[in-house]
């Protein structure tokens, strides 16, 4: 076993200097209307907090922080547009649609491969009552085992079907 050396144990002047190094963070980053407060513990130390304290905590000041992003002037429009880098490769649209068009074939081949693999697994599940094989005819627990098994194929698969009509739903 270990033992912590007391002289690296936490003293009041470093809690305040990690706090203010926190502090310091925390304007840097950009806030929507916080409300930075400043309090000070029984031990004279100083804690920054957006949240109410715990009780026997002295507020010394509070500040609303607005470093909400302004809108540029002359900006029609209120959504602005990343602008693609003019090294950034090209694809004329022929060649897009034909991706496109190649993506929705993998994606269609893949949805109907799992909805054949569903049907399977929904037939060996038979609706939580498949008959049970020779072995667990003697073992209840094989058998509510397999059922489990059974029940999470059945639940994979369904998932699987639902993703890939959601993507296909989403080519162009």
């Amino acid at each position: 076993m270990t033992r912590r050396d007391p002289s690296r144990a936490f003293r009041p002047g470093r809690i305040a200097a990690i706090a203010g190094t926190a502090f310091a963070f925390a304007i840097a980053m950009p806030a929507a209307n916080a409300t930075i407060c400043k309090y000070l513990d029984a031990d004279g130390n100083v804690v920054y907090s957006n949240v109410p304290p715990a009780k026997g905590l002295r507020r010394l000041s509070c500040e609303i922080a607005d470093d909400t992003p302004r809108r540029a002037s002359g900006s029609g429009s209120g959504t602005a547009r990343a602008s693609t880098p003019s090294t950034f490769p090209r694809v004329d649209a022929e060649t897009q649609k034909s991706r496109d068009e190649k993506r929705r074939k993998v994606l269609d081949d893949e949805l109907a491969n799992e909805q054949k693999l569903l049907a399977e697994a929904r037939d060996a599940y038979d609706n939580g009552a498949p008959p049970p094989l020779p072995a667990e005819k003697n073992d209840a627990e094989k058998y509510r085992e397999r059922i489990g098994r059974l029940r999470q194929t059945v639940q994979v698969h369904e998932r699987n079907v639902e993703a890939l009509r959601k993507e296909i739903a989403t080519i162009r």
